[in-house]
Parts: structure tokens; C-alpha cells; sequence
């Protein structure tokens, strides 16, 4: 028996849930279908930005491990080392497995339909689309391709060149010694200088920690070479009593082809929008998801009228941010020397701005780049 819905969500992440969330609460038929069975593990670093946090529909402290008021970000090669507080968490720390089964929870509450263990195996597009699964066909008015950086669902609509910059990052979630645990359980470490064009992390989870490197350029390193004297020489942690290693990529430059065509809506990783300079993904993936499920909601259901006000939330807001996010990386990661006369002159200051962008309370000024210019220049003619 074909399954008709007015929405399919492709994906069970955080954009295809809250998605999700915001069809069934306006009463459109939705369905989730997902390859696996929920709660599934995802890798991810699993740091949550309250600027994100702050704009959730509904309460997540259960599924929160951990809070941090404090952000420490060291620059090892120049001795500099910044940090930001807050009064409320300035970044949230999940274990993907449990935060994206709460969220589809949440979105069953409000009546969508959960398809689990439903592959995707083709696309059929006529006056409806028909999504052929591993467990049949299921008919639809709009889909939304929240099916994360490797996206079948745009493969099969026909984005067969990928514009996105894709970046390499290598995770361990490690289990160490209480000591260690005690030591570096405080706060979220950023170290910039841990990595070729990158950086390297320590997440501290519920009872074990998230260490990690990424490079936001493809650079040829051995990525387990440094992951392991970033982990003995900068963390100081010398036993470790389990690791489990994953690789993944990180879309870090949006689409340029558009992200949205016959009815279907890229959204999240998909579409390329995690922070070009943090790599933050589970924010945008969650504003990305709500703007495909707003205009599909304030279209009434008419494609043509939905996909104009996807574009046109997307131009508004989110794409001009991850554009000037894109020329700040190309800054921070490409011109050491630039960047480290910045953070020697500026780093508080800067520090505090990246604070702001983190916690909600600004976005990426869209003129940032005319600022930094007129600051070398004052430098280096005054």
C-alpha cells in the first residue's frame, strides 16, 4: 500500500525533526523516513551553540549533558590564550543519538508519522513525487532532503555537482582517567593551532570527552599522527582507557546552485550550512529546517509559492551570514600571518564578537571584511 503524505522529510537529524515539529504543529501531514532505527549513533562533536539553544520551540536540558559557561581557545604557536563567559551556556554539549531521537519525540507529540528503516532508493517526479524506499513507495507535495553531507535525496533530484566546500575532520570520543577527566571537564578548549589551516577540540561529554581536529582547507596531513600528539602533547592526557574513532566531512560553504527545485528543500548539511568558521552545524541545520517548513506552510501548499519563499528567507538572512562567515575563514585559515597579528592586537575584542555570534546576540557584520582592512591599513600606515 502506497503512504501519502503532503511533506516527506528525509533525515531525522536536527533539521529534518524540527522540520517536522513545525509542519505538524500547523496541522500539514508529515512523515519522517529514516534508513535506521531511532535512537541511531551519529558523529558528530556534538557541541550545541546557544544561539541555537536559545530558539528551540521546547525545553532540551533533558537530553543536555553537559553546560558550558566558558569557552577557552588557545593560539600555542604566539602564547595567546582567550576565553568567554557567559551567564547561560554559551555552548551545550548532546550526544547526537539521544538529542535527535528527543526532537523526533517531540515532533510524534504534535502527530507526524515516523518511518524507520525505510532506505531511500529513487526519486520519481510527475504531478506528485513518489519516493521508492527499501519498504515501498511513499507520495508526497514537497520533500525535504535533511539526509545530512552525502544527501541521496539531492543525488537523486539532480544536484550532481557538489559546490560545497567539504572539509576532513577526524573525532575519538575517549574515555580517560578520572584525573584527566577532572582537569579538562571545566570548559570547551579550542586549540587553532593544533592543525594545518584548522583546529583541534576538547568537548567534554557526561563522562567522557569529544577530541577532535579539522581542517578547513584539504590539506595532506596524517590526521591520527596529530589527533595523537594533540591528545599527549597540548591535552597532557598520557592514558587512555577506551577510544572510538570516527572520520567525517563538514560542509563549510553553502550551495551555489541553488537549494531548493522541484518541490524538494535542502536543508542542514545537505545544503551546506554549518558556520564556515566554527563548523557549528546544529544551529543553522535547525533555522534551515523551521525557514523549508515555514514557506511551505505560508504557501498553502502551493510548490511554486513555497520554493520562491524558501529562496527568499534564505537570501534575507542565512545566506548573507555564511557568505561573510566564508570570507572570515579564508582570513583565519589561510593567512596565518594576518590572523595572527589580529588576534595579537584584537584577540579580546574579537574573541567577544565570536562570543556574541555564538550566544545569538549578534550576527557575522556583513561589512566585516571593509572593518579588518581599515585596521591593517591603520596598522601598518600609522
Amino acid at each position: 500500500m502506497i503512504k501519502v503524505f503532503d511533506v516527506a522529510i528525509i533525515g531525522s537529524g536536527p533539521a529534518g525533526a524540527s522540520a517536522a515539529f513545525e509542519l505538524a504543529k500547523n496541522g500539514i501531514y508529515t512523515a519522517i523516513i529514516e534508513k535506521e532505527t531511532l535512537p541511531r549513533y551519529k558523529t558528530c562533536g556534538g557541541g550545541f551553540a546557544y544561539r541555537g539553544r536559545r530558539k528551540m520551540p521546547f525545553d532540551v536540558s533533558s537530553v543536555v549533558e553537559k553546560e558550558f559557561f566558558r569557552v577557552d581557545a588557545f593560539f600555542q604557536k604566539m602564547g595567546v590564550h582567550v576565553v568567554s563567559e557567559r551567564k547561560e551556556p554559551i555552548i551545550s554539549m548532546v550526544m547526537r543519538d539521544d538529542f535527535d531521537n528527543f526532537l523526533v519525540e517531540k515532533a510524534k507529540e504534535k502527530g507526524i508519522t515516523l518511518l524507520e528503516n525505510h532506505k531511500l532508493k529513487n526519486i520519481t517526479f510527475e504531478d506528485e513525487i513518489t519516493l521508492h524506499t527499501s519498504q515501498g513507495d511513499v507520495k508526497t507535495k514537497f520533500v525535504i532532503a535533511a539526509d545530512g553531507v552525502l544527501s541521496t535525496t539531492a543525488k537523486l533530484t539532480g544536484w550532481d555537482e557538489d559546490t560545497r566546500l567539504l572539509i576532513p575532520a577526524l573525532e575519538y570520543e575517549v574515555e580517560v582517567t578520572p584525573e584527566d577527566f577532572e582537569r579538562l571537564s571545566k570548559s570547551v578548549r579550542l586549540d587553532f593551532d593544533a592543525i594545518p589551516m584548522g583546529y583541534g577540540w576538547c568537548f567534554p561529554k557526561k563522562n567522557h570527552l569529544s577530541i577532535g581536529l579539522a581542517s578547513f582547507r584539504r590539506v595532506k596531513v596524517d590526521f591520527k599522527k596529530l589527533y595523537r600528539e594533540y591528545m599527549e602533547n597540548t591535552l597532557g592526557i598520557t592514558e587512555v582507557v577506551s577510544e572510538q574513532m570516527h572520520g567525517f566531512q563538514i560542509p563549510v560553504t553553502p550551495r551555489t546552485d541553488e537549494c531548493v527545485r522541484k518541490g524538494v528543500f535542502l536543508v542542514g548539511d545537505a545544503a551546506g550550512f554549518a558556520d564556515p568558521l566554527t563548523a557549528e552545524g546544529i544551529s543553522n541545520a535547525i533555522f534551515s529546517g523551521i525557514m523549508a517548513a515555514e514557506s511551505i506552510i505560508e504557501s498553502k501548499l502551493d510548490k511554486k509559492l513555497a520554493e520562491e519563499t524558501y529562496n527568499s528567507k534564505l537570501n534575507k538572512t542565512l545566506i548573507p551570514e555564511l557568505k561573510t562567515g566564508v570570507h572570515l575563514s579564508k582570513l583565519f585559515y589561510e593567512n596565518e600571518k594576518i590572523r595572527n597579528f589580529l588576534i595579537k592586537k584584537y584577540g579580546d575584542r574579537i574573541c567577544e564578537v565570536m562570543t556574541q555570534i555564538l550566544m545569538g546576540e549578534r550576527t557575522y557584520p556583513i561589512d566585516i571584511t571593509k572593518q579588518i582592512k581599515k585596521k591593517l591599513q591603520k596598522a601598518i600606515f600609522s
